[in-house]
C-alpha cells in the first residue's frame, strides 16, 4: 500500500511520525512523507537516511494553528493536491486538520493530535474569543474532520474533545501512540533526581509547577527555555535543587530517562503524552497531574497529585523519594503497562488496519 502522510517538525508529532513511518516501511509499505512548520534539524532527520520505500518532501509552510498562516495554508493545500496527483497514493493520512478536505479523490484519515480550542479550555477554563483568526481556525478543523473517511485520536479524551468543540466524526477511532521499547534502557542503576520534560513557558505542559516552591529532591527539567519570538525575556528564577537543562537530543534524553527514578508529568493539557511513555519504558515511577487523560492511559500504574497543586506534587515526590519499595513498584507497573499497551509495533499494526478499512470502503463505493 502507498500512503501519503503529512507531519510537522515542531513537536512530538515528529517522534510519532518517525515510529509510524519506520514501521510501515519495515512492513513493506510505500510512504510519501510531507513535513510542514520548518525544515528538520540534522538530528531530527537522521532516521530518514537509508530508509527504503520512503519519499520525503520537507517544506516550511506555516502550521494551521499559527495566527498568520492563512496564505501558507492555501498554498500548501494546492501543493498537496498537485503532489497527490503526481504520486497517486492509495490513502491520505493527514496529521493536520486543514488538509482533510483538499480536492482529490483519495480516501483519507485525519488524526486529531491536539487543537487550539481544547488547549485553551484546559489552560484558561473557557473557550477562546471568536476572533477572525479563531473563526477561520474552527472552520479549517470542522471542514477537515467532516470530509475525512475516518478520524483517529491518540486517546478517547482527545476524540471526545474534537466532538465537543467542533463536530462528531462520522467514524472516530482511538489508536494510542506507541514507542519502541528497545530504544530505552529500563535496567540502568537509578540516580537521585526527578525528571520532567516540557517547554518552561508552555502553560499546557505546566512544568512551572516545579518552580513554585523548594524541592527536597533534585529536579531536572528538559525543554526549550525561551519562547519563540520572546528570546529576550528573562528566565524564571529556579528554587534550589531545580535545574533547567534546555533542549536535548533523543540520545541525551534517553540517558536522562534511564537514570531518573521518578518522572513528573505536570501537564494540564495533554492529548496523549509521549514523554511519560518514554519515561515508563525507562522504568521511571510516574507522578502525574490529576487530569482525565492520564487516568485513561495509566490507571493505577501512576500516582496523581491534586490538579495543578504544587504543594501536593512536592509531597508526593518526597514520599516516593523516601519510600524506595513504593517507587519501584510504581516504576515496574508503569513499565509493564507501557510494554503491553503503548508499543510502536501495536500502533503501526492498528494504523495499517485503518488504512485498509478506508481503502476498502472506497473500492466498494467505486
Amino acid at each position: 500500500m502507498h500512503v501519503l502522510i503529512t507531519s510537522d517538525t515542531v513537536g512530538g508529532v515528529w517522534t510519532y511520525t518517525q515510529e509510524l513511518v519506520s514501521g510501515l516501511a519495515a512492513r513493506g509499505h510505500r510512504v510519501t512523507l510531507v513535513s510542514f512548520g520548518k525544515l528538520p534539524s540534522a538530528d531530527q532527520a537522521t532516521w530518514l537516511r537509508n530508509l527504503a520505500n520512503v519519499d520525503y518532501r520537507p517544506t516550511e509552510y506555516r502550521l494551521e494553528w499559527m495566527e498568520v498562516a492563512e496564505r501558507d495554508i492555501e498554498e500548501s493545500r494546492r501543493y498537496l493536491e498537485f503532489l497527490v496527483r503526481e504520486v497517486q497514493p492509495d490513502v491520505l493520512h493527514f496529521n493536520q486538520y486543514c488538509y482533510g478536505d483538499i480536492d482529490v479523490d483519495v480516501p483519507r484519515i485525519v488524526v486529531a493530535h491536539s487543537d487550539v480550542v481544547s488547549w485553551w479550555v484546559a489552560v484558561h477554563g473557557c473557550e477562546p474569543d471568536d476572533t477572525p483568526w479563531m473563526h477561520r481556525y474552527r472552520e479549517h478543523v470542522a471542514n477537515g474532520l467532516g470530509a475525512s473517511d475516518m478520524v483517529l485520536a491518540p486517546s478517547q479524551w482527545m476524540l471526545d474533545a474534537v466532538t465537543r468543540h467542533y463536530l462528531a466524526p462520522s467514524r472516530g477511532t482511538v489508536i494510542y501512540n506507541g514507542r519502541s521499547p528497545e530504544l530505552f534502557d529500563p535496567d540502568r542503576i537509578k540516580e537521585d533526581y526527578v525528571l520532567s520534560v516540557g517547554r518552561i513557558w508552555d502553560e499546557g505542559k505546566h512544568v512551572s509547577l516545579l518552580l513554585q516552591g523548594p524541592q527536597s529532591i533534585p529536579i531536572k527539567i528538559v525543554g526549550w527555555t525561551q519562547e519563540p519570538g520572546r528570546e529576550n525575556k528573562a528566565l524564571p528564577t529556579c528554587p534550589p535543587n531545580v535545574q533547567l537543562l534546555g533542549s536535548k537530543s533523543q540520545d541525551e534524553l534517553r540517558h536522562l530517562y534511564a537514570e531518573a527514578p521518578i518522572y513528573t508529568a505536570a501537564s494540564r493539557y495533554e492529548p496523549f503524552g509521549l514523554s511519560p511513555l518514554e519515561a515508563a519504558l525507562s522504568r521511571c515511577a510516574l507522578v502525574m497531574n490529576d487530569i482525565p487523560v492520564f487516568h485513561e492511559l495509566w490507571g493505577d500504574a501512576a500516582t496523581y497529585f491534586r490538579k495543578d497543586d504544587p504543594a501536593d506534587l512536592g509531597r508526593l515526590l518526597d514520599e516516593l523519594n523516601q519510600t524506595p519499595d513504593l517507587r519501584n513498584r510504581l516504576a515496574n507497573k508503569a513499565f509493564l503497562r507501557a510494554c503491553q499497551k503503548f508499543t510502536a509495533s501495536r500502533m503501526v499494526a492498528e494504523y495499517e488496519s485503518a488504512y485498509h478499512q478506508v481503502a476498502s470502503r472506497m473500492e466498494k463505493v467505486a
